[in-house]
């Protein structure tokens, strides 16, 4: 090929649908133009991919920057920020904010802020509320929503639907794939009473597996009835798993690097409320499940950090006063990798949980695959380099991590969005550019 090209990857493993081998990539107008030998083809800017390993762009589908309203955690800026280093091209953020993202006029403000300051593509979740659920067809569709977010345990503002009828409500009304936090709000309620003041190992009794079960089994009769696809976050339990394989006709999974590297209850004895997240941390039998039914047998669709800072101070509460939830963003990709160069997942699983799954269940436009007339969105990875996370090079504004000390193998190199080399080497690059994520089912609908 001797075609001038904007951007040239060239001489890295290249990993995607063909398989693995070496390979250059061409871009241009932001787009993927050439996969193969660009030896003899010149290009505006070469990035030496030598010695590394360049994937389809990971994408992060559950997120939570906490702005408007909680700046103080988290914003759009700096969670973008801290998902460019750790090698995510793309964010679907969270509808849990203050206020809650359930209207128009609150989505088209999440991306009014967004604009020319997240670093990463991005799209937004609209909360079901009981309220807004006649208008969820119409809010699904508007540019930028990447689906309906759906809260049946414990939640904030309005967005807590328990019941069965509300439930059905909102899948009659929308048409694309509903996202769903599955945690029985009843059962949840019955338990509080079980936790144990300064006792985080009582987390996961408050919250048991009968109560992620329980409304799984609900959620999925529901879908079902009215003929609705649904996405059932974090799963972490035996019995989901177990439950879940059977009904993949309608319902598409997520698991968390977190839920698949921490356990019960040593990780509780040795964090505190560092490892306090819903749905719980479990374990080691629930771990194990995770691993066989969602990763090697294929039960999981996707695989989404559930990124969710609090502050040092807002941690540093006795349970159960203590925030749950933690930051991932930017330790996914190392953390995934190590377990792939440990012999846990193949490097292509991997890709199918970060990329390609993302493309099957939210149908994105042009994103999510590494080939030709694709949107040029690379992960590119040291598979050899041996790093320590710690929290000093968490960009999220909380400031820590649960991983802090972990020593792990596989780390990211360079975030390529759109063509444009965003980070490299742990800097990040020019100023943020990030766009809207393009969806199929709503591609009238784009703003032109």
């Amino acid at each position: 090929m001797t075609q001038t090209y904007d951007l040239i990857v060239r001489g890295g493993e290249v990993a995607n649908h063909a398989g693995r081998g070496k390979a250059d990539v061409g871009v241009i107008d932001g787009k993927i133009a050439f996969i193969g030998d660009l030896s003899q083809a010149s290009a505006g800017e070469v990035f030496d991919a030598t010695g590394l390993t360049v994937l389809p762009g990971v994408i992060d589908t559950q997120v939570h920057f906490r702005e408007p309203g909680l700046e103080w955690k988290e914003d759009l800026e700096t969670g973008s920020r801290a998902a460019a280093l750790g090698g995510v091209v793309a964010v679907f953020e969270m509808p849990n904010t203050n206020p809650n993202t359930i209207n128009q006029p609150t989505l088209e403000d999440k991306l009014a802020r967004a604009n020319n300051r997240m670093w990463t593509d991005h799209a937004f979740y609209v909360g079901g509320t009981h309220e807004n659920a006649d208008y969820l067809g119409e809010l699904e569709r508007l540019p930028g929503v990447c689906g309906i977010k759906v809260f049946m345990g414990a939640s904030t503002g309005d967005l807590l639907i328990a019941d069965d009828e509300g439930v059905r409500k909102v899948l009659t009304n929308t048409k694309r794939r509903a996202t769903f936090h599955s945690e029985d709000e009843y059962r949840l309620v019955e338990r509080r009473g079980l936790a144990r003041t300064g006792d985080w190992t009582s987390h996961p009794e408050v919250r048991d597996s009968e109560s992620a079960i329980r409304s799984t089994r609900r959620l999925v009769n529901l879908a079902k009835e009215t003929g609705a696809r649904i996405h059932v976050l974090h799963v972490t339990t035996k019995e989901e798993m177990e439950f879940l394989r059977f009904h993949k006709d309608c319902a598409t999974v997520e698991i968390t690097p977190q839920h698949l590297t921490l356990v019960g209850p040593e990780a509780y004895e040795r964090l505190g409320a560092y490892a306090q997240m819903n749905p719980p941390i479990r374990s080691q039998e629930h771990v194990d499940a995770l691993w066989l039914w969602g990763i090697q047998q294929g039960v999981a669709d996707v695989l989404g950090s559930d990124h969710a800072p609090h502050t040092k101070e807002e941690k540093s509460k006795p349970y159960p006063a203590s925030p749950s939830g933690m930051p991932g963003v930017q330790t996914l990709v190392p953390l995934m990798l190590d377990h792939v160069n440990k012999g846990r997942l193949t490097l292509e699983r991997f890709i199918d949980l970060t990329s390609g799954g993302a493309q099957r269940v939210f149908g994105t436009a042009n994103k999510g695959r590494m080939a030709v007339s694709y949107d040029a969105d690379l992960t590119i990875v040291d598979m050899k380099a041996k790093k320590t996370i710690t929290a000093d090079q968490q960009a999220t504004r909380c400031g820590w991590t649960p991983f802090e000390g972990r020593e792990v193998q596989g780390w990211p190199v360079a975030t390529i969005i759109r063509g444009r080399v965003v980070m490299k080497d742990g800097e990040l690059i020019g100023t943020a550019h990030g766009q809207p994520v393009r969806f199929q089912e709503t591609l009238g609908n784009d703003a032109k």
